[in-house]
Parts: structure tokens; sequence; C-alpha cells
């Protein structure tokens, strides 16, 4: 007796069409549901960022050290690159191939299960980072509402502090900083070894950050570096200005140790280059904190910023100098693109102030710099 083949209809018949896909897109859409339903539990985020997601990127940051390169920046490309080639592949058989309706129902029902999939990661990894409690938490560090005097008075700080780490580092005939990338990435283990006694929440395995090959592309979307958490590596573009390099190392094994906050991993990289005392790391650190401090007391005291800018030496204008026009020459609507979808993320991560929450870090340096400038600069002023 012949079996009679019974042909499925209805969802069977859908969800026979591309079973994988299927099931990796509702596993992926139901992490992202919970994700954002419990998102708002802080308790629950601190315990998932403190007790899994920290301790598991100290055990991937572990093995993909031992890689010579980045591991994090080829899986990406390699995922581009396959997708790419993948959409190209099923957009030229979508016209020579009969069943187009079920081949384009796979097509978009393969990409919405790698970008759900990918997402549920990310937010695992990652998002949880921002509904737990953050590096000042953690740190017990105080914050109190600043004043523009404070604001001043530690810009000037920082600004003498600019000054004297120029002369520490290596120059090129033109007087612009050359310090050496690769010893600036081979001491970054070291980096946070005195931070980390003063805040124990900065603990973690000493590893170094990692040069990219792509850096050019990094320059093109307007990124400096990034930190992966599929890998827990701290990516670093090689091709911006030597003045501000040091300062992204410091700010990408930032995250690599659980400070998620952009602003926060600003204001941490500064004050673990100060503690390490390494003169590359001091000088652009400095550079980093004046920058985010100089732009904001321009907005509120015109005067008392191009007082304090014109007390900065010739190589400290000509480092400023470099990266601007090195920066200037990446505006395009490719920057303005990638700018405005970082803006998003940001933003969709509670991150409500965008890309502005770069300047927060403002608070943070005044708040926490300002006993030392007041102890140095203030007797000067009265």
């Amino acid at each position: 007796m012949k079996e009679t083949a019974v042909k499925k209809r209805g969802f069977a018949a859908i969800f026979a069409l591309c079973p994988a896909a299927h099931i990796l897109a509702l596993a992926g859409g139901a992490v992202v549901l919970l994700f954002l339903t419990l998102r708002t539990n802080k308790p629950l985020m601190s315990a998932l960022s403190l007790h899994f997601v920290q301790p598991l990127h100290h055990a991937l940051a572990g093995l993909t050290a031992r890689l010579p390169f980045s591991l994090a920046e080829w899986l990406y490309a390699l995922v581009i690159a396959g997708t790419t080639v993948y959409i190209i592949c099923e957009l030229v058989l979508l016209f020579r191939r009969p069943g187009r309706l079920r081949r384009l129902y796979r097509f978009f029902a393969r990409l919405a299960a790698l970008g759900l999939g990918v997402y549920a990661l990310f937010c695992l990894l990652w998002g949880v980072y921002y509904y737990g409690d953050d590096f000042i938490a953690r740190s017990g560090l105080k914050q109190s509402e600043i004043t523009v005097d404070d604001l001043a008075l530690v810009t000037d700080w920082f600004a003498d502090r600019l000054n004297d780490y120029a002369a520490q580092v290596p120059r090129d005939a033109d007087g612009l900083c050359r310090s050496d990338r690769g010893e600036v990435l081979a001491r970054s283990p070291q980096l946070f070894r005195e931070a980390a006694r003063a805040y124990p929440c900065l603990d973690g395995p000493e590893l170094p950050a990692k040069g990219m090959f792509f850096s050019k592309f990094m320059s093109l979307i307007d990124f400096t570096g990034f930190f992966c958490p599929f890998t827990a590596e701290a990516n670093v573009n090689m091709d911006f200005p030597e003045g501000l390099f040091a300062a992204t190392v410091a700010h990408e094994l930032c995250h690599q140790r659980g400070v998620a906050k952009e602003q926060e991993a600003n204001f941490v990289a500064v004050l673990a280059s100060l503690h390490s005392g390494d003169p590359d790391y001091c000088y652009s650190a400095c550079m980093l904190a004046y920058i985010h401090l100089g732009n904001a007391l321009a907005a509120v005291d015109s005067t008392a910023h191009r007082q304090i800018y014109e007390k900065l030496s010739d190589e400290v204008l000509a480092d400023l100098r470099a990266n601007s026009e090195y920066w200037a020459c990446f505006k395009t609507p490719v920057r303005e693109v990638t700018d405005a979808v970082y803006e998003g993320f940001l933003q969709s991560y509670g991150q409500t102030l965008g890309l502005r929450s770069y300047g927060a870090c403002v608070d943070l340096l005044v708040n926490y710099y300002a006993p030392a400038a007041h102890a140095l600069l203030a007797p000067w002023r009265s």
C-alpha cells in the first residue's frame, strides 16, 4: 500500500520554506522582547552585567588576545561581504528561476533572522550595561552641579598639564606629536593598574587594545575605534593623528572593563591615563579633557576660553590643528549618515543626549579635578 504524501498548508507550509531561519528569528525576537520588557529592572540588569556579561567578556578577551589581529574586524568584514554576495546572488536568481514568491520570502526571512539574531546577542552582551549600575554608581564618586568658575579653573588646569606633557612626547621636524603607536598599544595592558587600585570596579585582565587594518574606512564613517561585545576586543583606528591616539586606546579599554556609557568612558580614559603616569597617555588624555572642557567653556564664557587658549604652547596648537584638519577631510554624506545612525543607537539605549552625551564627561571632569585645580590655581587668581 502506497503512503499518501500529506501536503502542508497554512503556517506549516510557510515554516517549511526555511525552518532554520524561522527558528533563529523566533529565538532572536524572543530575546529582544524579553530585554525590552525587563531592561527597566535595574537590579536584574546589574546582576547580569556583573555576574554574567563582564566575566564572559574577560574570558573572551583572554582568548581573542592570543590572536595578533582583530578577530572582530574580520568577522564584521566577513559578515558584510557575505551578506552582500548573498543579496546579489538571490536577486539574480529571483529573476532567473521560477517560484519567485517563495524565493523572495526566504530571502527576507533569512535576512530578518540574521538581523534579529545579531541584535539579540548585542542586547544580551552589551545592552544590559546601559541599564545596570554605571561607573558613577559602582565607583562611589559624588556628582554635584558645576559652576562656570569651576569649569574655567579646571580647563585652565588641564591646559597647564597639556603644555607640560607636550614637551615629554616624541615630535617630528614640524613639531607634531609622533608617539609610536605600536609602543602605545604594547603598554596598554598596564594602563589600568593604578586606576583599578583606586577604583576596584575597573579591575580586569591586563590585555592590549588592537590596531585595525581597515582604519581609513573607520575614519570615513567617523570612528576612532570600537569595542566588540562578541569578541571582547578593544579596537583602535590607526590612521588619525597621534595626539588623541593613546586616549582613544584608553577609551576602548574602558568599554572592555564594563564602562559602557560614552561620557563615562571618556572620563575614565582621562582618569586611568593620568593615574598611569605614562607621558604618551597623559598628554593624549589631557588633550581629550581640554577639548571637551574648552568647548563647554567657550559656549558659556568665550573670554575665559580665549585667555586659556592663548596659553597653549605651539606644540599643542599644532597637534590640535592637525587633528581638526584630518577630520575635516572626512566631512562627507557618508559621515553624516553614520553619525545619525550612531546617535539613534545611543538614544535607543537610554542616552537621551545622543552624540552630545560625549560632552557630559565635562561634569565628571570638573567634579573630580576641581579640588586639585583650586589648590594649584585658585590662589594665583585671587
